[in-house]
């Protein structure tokens, strides 16, 4: 684990209020005895959870209590501290240091978010704008070169915002998988520390 914080670095406010938006992660592997390079005895290791966190994406390490039931799929409270009721403690985690399990659930996890908040990301759509004179934020997008960017800033400039992804899809010719081409870049940017540009996962907060 090359980048690692203290959990509490992760909280919002860093301050644990009532006021302070919840943030979620969502478990990508649970090793009940602790990683297999930990030092201590199997059954004295504090059980952790591999976590990909909803709103920025990063991939975390959790330590967890140990009377925590949880499994693969589950979303647990990382912060404000003070609302966590399953986790101890939160580190951020380079992509490399996955298990197997955690990286074979990655992708499907990345959809369930998508999914589950798919004003969000449409409003990508909605949103983007130029990056360099050159670069749009659009063309990071996988397949979407001048020509379907075009497309898209005209559509929405003529006709107002996409209001969902069958919106955008109905709208835009060309562009058949609106949905699939943010997933794909999220994974982009979660596998490569050499991304450049780096629009859905952020490490800043």
């Amino acid at each position: 684990m090359t980048t690692s914080e203290s959990g509490d670095a992760d909280a919002t406010s860093g301050n644990g209020d009532a006021d302070a938006t919840v943030e979620y992660a969502v478990l990508l592997d649970v090793l009940r005895h602790g990683r297999q390079d930990d030092g201590r005895r199997r059954f004295d290791a504090d059980p952790i959870a591999y976590a990909l966190g909803e709103t920025n994406f990063r991939l975390l390490e959790l330590t967890l209590t140990e009377d925590a039931d949880v499994s693969i799929g589950d979303r647990v409270v990382i912060s404000p501290t003070a609302d966590r009721e399953v986790v101890k403690s939160v580190e951020h985690l380079d992509y490399s240091d996955l298990s197997n399990t955690a990286d074979s659930e990655l992708e499907y996890v990345v959809e369930d978010i998508v999914d589950a908040d798919e004003a969000r990301f449409v409003d990508f759509y909605n949103d983007a704008q130029p990056i360099t004179l050159r670069l749009h934020q659009l063309n990071l997008l996988p397949g979407i070169g001048k020509k379907l960017r075009d497309k898209i800033l005209e559509e929405r400039k003529r006709y107002g915002p996409f209001e969902s992804f069958e919106d955008l899809h109905d709208r835009v010719s060309g562009l058949h998988h609106p949905k699939e081409v943010i997933v794909e870049r999220i994974l982009e940017e979660l596998h490569g520390d050499d991304v450049k540009y780096k629009t859905f996962v952020r490490n800043d907060q």
